[in-house]
């Protein structure tokens, strides 16, 4: 019986992905010939990358987050800094990490959903102001770290 898996679809929420880390996930698409949804309701042009496709979806509120929803499938991976785009994915059988280099599993994303919702809550109250630190080289460099990690096991 043949066995028609089909591989592992990278899905990007490209809109606030930074550009070091789509052009780490363009390389690993080409290497391992992986397909690539870059997702997102700006515009974005169509990288020169064979296995990458850009979705823009219509402006609104988590427009692009219901696309990706609809469009993956257990097991896909989902790169996304929206913590409840995370908890969706994984709740749904996917594979979720920030372009920081966190992975999101069942146990985390409640942790970093309550966490981002306190935060929310307080920043609405004037209590605190701003957001995360600005995206860094080390950034980068964790997400790389962790990303080869995952597709080493992969190959297996």
């Amino acid at each position: 019986m043949e066995d028609k898996t089909r591989p592992l679809t990278i899905w990007v929420d490209a809109d606030a992905c930074p550009k070091p880390i789509k052009a780490l996930i363009f390389r690993a698409s080409d290497r391992l010939n992986l397909p690539v949804f870059l997702v997102a309701n700006g515009f974005l042009q169509n990288p020169p990358h064979p296995n990458v496709t850009v979705v823009q979806v219509a402006q609104g509120f988590d427009v692009a987050d219901h696309v990706i929803l609809e469009r993956m499938e257990a097991g896909d991976l989902v790169v996304t800094q929206d913590v409840p785009l995370a908890a969706e994915v994984v709740d749904r059988g996917g594979l979720a990490v920030n372009p920081r280099g966190t992975w999101y599993d069942r146990e985390s994303v409640k942790l970093y959903l309550r966490r981002r919702n306190e935060r929310e809550a307080m920043r609405e109250a004037g209590l605190i102001q701003g957001g995360p630190a600005p995206f860094s080289a080390k950034d980068t460099q964790q997400f790389a770290r962790i990303f080869d990690q995952f597709l080493a096991r992969l190959k297996r």
